[in-house]
């Protein structure tokens, strides 16, 4: 009997996990919000999900008599849906909302860090008083990235010294969040690389997928207003050129006792974790924890796995997780760039665009993200459209690889040009260097 695998999301990161799915034999079915055609072509059945009410969508699931099911996206995790399918008998391989914390509230996941002395820490401050965001942002020579506590998009963070000029507008911004949210977070700012680390889990045990890195300023040269990802880059080795030798080592070795503690408190974890951090010339710190795939991030590493995925989702769900999966990923470099709509990350503009899909090279391949319409003709909405993504040897030759088929799209768009290539590749090697 065919195995059935209910996902619920329309993104870039689904659509990656989703064909992994039907390649496995398993017969999907999605629950999204958009009518995805690349998800819409695969899947057996859709179901409507209505964003702002996510619950509703769970007579259908359960009508479907799913053996699994899998939560993609951040804004529906950190709902009541996976406790409410598992409350009915059903296998989920994502975490509960309770688990999901660890990625909703940034309060909660430096807590459990400091309280457990787990290493990587970034000196922080979490606010719930104005004369308290007053003393430190006016009386400290340091400066501080300043951030919601809950879920941004990864839109939220602002820097001093970067998209804050002066302390002036850090105040002002750390204020208005206060208003919004009751508390803000204020974190010292730290200069180095970043990275993301994604792993499989099942609560207790951890198992690794390549490094990759994110490329979220919405302009070449890391200029411009932060997006939820313009691109991402993975390379050959599973690392990066730029990081240390025993920097993703270290990495997983935090994001395991992150685990064991929330374990430790009774808050059993299961599903994608991906840590998002920072080498510096001498450390390594966390930024933030997450509860899902990376976006644009989680598409490289899918696009790189050849294991049986059904299995591993299963496995999560079962508690059962075996921890040797690296040599399930092929050891090529990926280059991922997305085309938005004009105006992305400030004043999108939607339109339309049409895509040629005849005759794909083998190693590149295209990811249907927040799109409605047809495999070759879609509307853009005011998120991001479609990911093309390259293999290659070389993160350069994967970048060279994207840039050589965009004649396939027509219509307006945008897209940074600049992500995995080599002037950018060498400018990455010589910055921070002790």
């Amino acid at each position: 009997m065919t195995i059935k695998i209910v996902l619920v999301g329309g993104g870039g990161r689904e659509d990656a996990l989703g064909r992994l799915i039907v390649r496995t034999g398993a017969e999907l079915i999605t629950v999204m919000p958009n009518q995805n055609p690349s998800l819409s072509s695969i899947s057996s059945k859709i179901i409507k999900l209505d964003a702002s009410k996510p619950l509703d969508c769970v007579p259908e699931i359960l009508n479907v008599k799913p053996d699994l099911v899998y939560i993609g996206p951040d804004g529906t995790l950190d709902t009541d849906l996976s406790n409410k399918l598992s409350s009915n008998g059903i296998k989920v391989a994502s975490p509960t909302r309770a688990a999901f914390r660890i990625e909703s509230s940034k309060d909660y996941m430096r807590t459990i860090m400091k309280r457990y002395s787990i290493p990587g820490i970034v000196p922080f401050h979490v606010l719930d008083e104005a004369y308290e965001v007053e003393k430190i942002i006016n009386e400290s020579e340091k400066e501080y990235a300043i951030k919601p506590v809950g879920l941004t998009g990864g839109k939220g963070v602002k820097v001093m010294g970067d998209q804050l000029p002066d302390r002036k507008s850090a105040l002002s911004y750390a204020k208005s969040i206060l208003r919004k949210d009751k508390k803000v977070l204020l974190e010292e700012k730290i200069i180095g690389h970043e990275f993301s680390l994604q792993a499989f889990t099942d609560g207790i045990r951890i198992s690794s997928m390549p490094i990759a890195q994110d490329y979220k300023r919405a302009y070449e040269g890391d200029l411009g207003p932060n997006t939820g990802g313009m691109g991402s880059i993975s390379g050959a080795d599973h690392s990066l050129p730029f990081l240390r030798e025993d920097t993703p080592s270290k990495a997983l070795n935090i994001m395991k006792k992150i685990l064991d503690a929330m374990s430790s408190d009774g808050n059993l974890f299961r599903g994608i974790l991906y840590g998002q951090f920072m080498q510096t010339p001498k450390d390594l710190y966390l930024i933030e924890m997450n509860g899902r795939f990376a976006d644009p991030e989680g598409m490289n590493v899918l696009n790189l796995f050849r294991g049986n995925i059904s299995d591993i989702l299963f496995s999560i769900a079962e508690g059962k997780l075996a921890t040797q999966n690296d040599s399930k990923f092929i050891n090529k470099a990926t280059v991922l760039k997305y085309i938005v709509p004009k105006g992305y990350g400030e004043n999108p503009v939607p339109g339309k665009l049409k895509l040629d899909i005849t005759n794909m090279p083998e190693d590149l391949t295209i990811y249907y993200s927040a799109v409605n319409g047809s495999l070759t003709e879609f509307e853009m909405t005011k998120s991001r459209a479609i990911a093309l993504i390259s293999r290659a040897e070389t993160i350069e030759e994967a970048s060279a690889s994207v840039e050589s088929n965009l004649w396939r799209i027509e219509g307006e768009y945008h897209i940074r040009h600049d992500i995995g290539s080599p002037e950018l590749m060498k400018k990455k090697m010589e910055m921070y260097r002790e």
